[in-house]
């Protein structure tokens, strides 16, 4: 396993469900929203399933109470701007750092990798709750959702992340907590590793090692960085 992390000079990171534990603020706004709408509210457990694919994609999501399916474009039209707002104002307040990240960025950081944080959540919401977590300043790279023409798992944005870096594909190592991460690595070509704590729509991503899209390697703290790379 350590051989095949090895030689690495860039980690990709991503934000929601691997750094930060950002549900609770992003619930707040979408019930927020919901509340606006005359609609019923959905809830952090709902809200945890459903995030991972963007900001749009979970106000469509809350819309229609599911995972799959379209609201009227009026009604997401309505939706996506008090979404925004309620957000906005709150983002950060409730979030946290996951144990074990600060550790875990202070370890990658004193050997020397470049870090790029990797998300498709809008850069917009990113930078501020990153600066609000208190670990803006271990990136050099910030690319949000909304800077690329196609999000994760489309490998775009971690191949437009390593050129920021000003490295090669294949000297990254992409950290997440969801398939999506994993889909995105593997078609940039890059080694994927997990953590178990995350979102991944309510599956456990370990259970992915059964499946073709699997991490190379699950861990359930930042801490254990030290241990693979």
């Amino acid at each position: 396993m350590i051989s095949l992390f090895e030689n690495r000079k860039a980690v990709l990171i991503d934000l929601d469900g691997t750094l930060v534990d950002s549900v609770p603020d992003l619930a707040y706004g979408i019930d927020q929203m919901m509340l606006q709408l005359a609609m019923p509210v959905r809830g952090i457990s709902a809200v945890t399933d459903w995030v991972g694919n963007g900001v749009e994609r979970l106000v469509k999501r809350a819309l229609v109470n599911s995972m799959e399916g379209e609201p009227s474009d009026a009604l997401f039209q309505e939706a996506l701007p008090l979404f925004e707002v309620a957000y906005a104002a709150n983002n950060g307040k409730h979030s946290y750092l996951y144990e074990g990240v600060e550790i875990g960025l202070n370890y990658l950081h004193q050997q020397g990798y470049r870090l790029a944080c990797v998300t498709n959540k809008p850069i917009a919401f990113t930078q501020p709750l990153l600066e609000v977590m208190g670990i803006a300043d271990f990136f050099h790279v910030i690319l949000g959702g909304d800077q690329v023409a196609r999000r994760k798992p489309d490998p775009q944005p971690l191949l437009m992340a390593a050129e920021k870096l000003e490295v090669d594909p294949n000297q990254a190592i992409m950290l997440g907590d969801s398939i999506n991460d994993v889909i995105a690595a593997r078609g940039a070509g890059m080694p994927v590793i997990c953590v178990s704590y995350g979102y991944n729509h309510g599956q456990n991503i370990r259970e992915q090692e059964r499946h073709s899209h699997h991490p190379d390697a699950v861990i359930d703290s930042f801490a254990e960085l030290k241990t693979l790379i």
